[in-house]
């Protein structure tokens, strides 16, 4: 019987059933060669969009009930931003199933990467109007590389007069991804909650070690594929190098 969460553990059967989660030797856009590669965008039909949801979801909720942090972003927004074009299927599910499953109702808003000069006009659809208050939201991003999309999120909903509170993400790689002065190893992570202003902000469905998990259970039930076990031992070697620790 896995460990894992029982939503982690469908999420990953379906994320591989259906491509979106692959295992081989893989460029990534800061150059280095990955034994795994995550890609949304192939999460695209009911049953997978419907797993993911609620896996954000559980997410969301377990992060409203942490008392690790002294002042819980998550147990009190107002909005789902999804950034486009991928956080806004993300976004959009996982507010319908906050609110049918937890009985917790939030609005959902996302951006269009062109303004809109017709109807409602502007560069944000869903936002809510004719209220003048300062809207609590949280970004619903899907593997985060280097922040970049997230943080012109966090930049976006402070010029519609919201403020970014945290950010859940589908995948944390759990690797550095510079090096600062110090000589410390820093990860997009904790570089953007550095921008929100505390650790805790960033939270995250699935994690690296997560997926190591997933596969050496696999193994010790002799279900993996020779492709996963290669990848199971490179991915090992790849944390070795690139890993840095998270909560």
């Amino acid at each position: 019987m896995s460990s894992l969460d029982s939503y982690k553990t469908r999420l990953l059967e379906q994320a591989a059933q259906v491509g979106a989660l692959k295992f081989g030797n893989f460029t990534l856009k800061s150059g280095r060669k990955s034994p795994y590669f995550f890609n949304a965008g192939l999460m695209s039909d009911g049953t997978i969009l419907h797993t993911v949801a609620q896996a954000y979801a559980a997410t969301l909720c377990a992060a409203a009930s942490d008392d690790d942090t002294m002042v819980n972003p998550f147990s009190d927004f107002d909005i789902l931003f999804g950034p486009a074009y991928k956080g806004i299927s993300l976004a959009a599910c996982t507010a319908l199933v906050l609110a049918s499953v937890y009985g917790r109702d939030v609005k959902f808003a996302y951006d269009r990467k062109e303004a809109k000069d017709h109807g409602e006009g502007g560069s944000v659809v869903g936002w809510p109007s004719g209220r003048n208050e300062k809207w609590r939201v949280v970004i619903v991003d899907d593997v985060m590389t280097t922040g970049l999309a997230a943080s012109s999120a966090i930049k976006l909903v402070a010029r519609q007069g919201g403020e970014v509170v945290g950010v859940v993400q589908l995948l944390d790689r759990e690797e550095f991804s510079e090096i600062d002065e110090q000589g410390c190893k820093v990860s997009s992570v904790m570089k953007l909650e550095s921008l929100l202003g505390g650790k805790g902000k960033v939270r995250s469905v699935l994690k690296m070690r997560d997926l190591v998990q997933w596969l050496e259970e696999k193994e010790a039930q002799g279900q993996t594929t020779e492709e996963e076990k290669r990848s199971l031992q490179a991915m090992r070697e790849y944390r070795d190098t690139y890993g840095i620790s998270s909560s």
